[in-house]
């Protein structure tokens, strides 16, 4: 694995156990930018709904199940599941954009993962 690769796992890892703060420090680049529709499109107004997040359901658990890197994107299909037992586990899909060490550009989609689905392949 490269060091994007590897950054990108970690940034996601750190996030969900609640290092928000380290994990921005460490991996987000100063001109961040992201594309999460319900959020302003900047460094800071992600960070401090990811801190809220964080807050509201802590100790998610986020099990990489793929990752992709082509040049300067990685791209990772993540299931997250929360301590809620009423919550649905959520398969996430994230975009990382690097310059060089550090995220400059982020997408992510998600979506539930429904029991009763009819398709018997699965979110994975």
């Amino acid at each position: 694995m490269s060091n994007q690769t590897d950054a990108a796992m970690s940034f996601l890892k750190m996030a969900g156990m609640g290092k928000v703060q380290e994990a921005y420090d460490r991996y987000i680049a100063p001109s961040f930018i992201h594309h999460n529709q319900y959020f302003k499109g900047d460094r800071q107004s992600l960070l401090n709904a990811m801190h809220e997040a964080s807050k509201a359901t802590p100790n998610k658990s986020i099990d990489i199940m793929r990752v992709n890197e082509d040049g300067d994107t990685v791209i990772t299909h993540s299931l997250v599941t929360r301590q809620d037992p009423q919550a649905p586990d959520v398969a996430v899909v994230h975009i990382f954009r690097y310059d060089q060490d550090h995220i400059v550009e982020l997408w992510d989609v998600g979506q539930p993962v429904s029991e009763d689905s009819p398709n018997e392949n699965g979110m994975f």
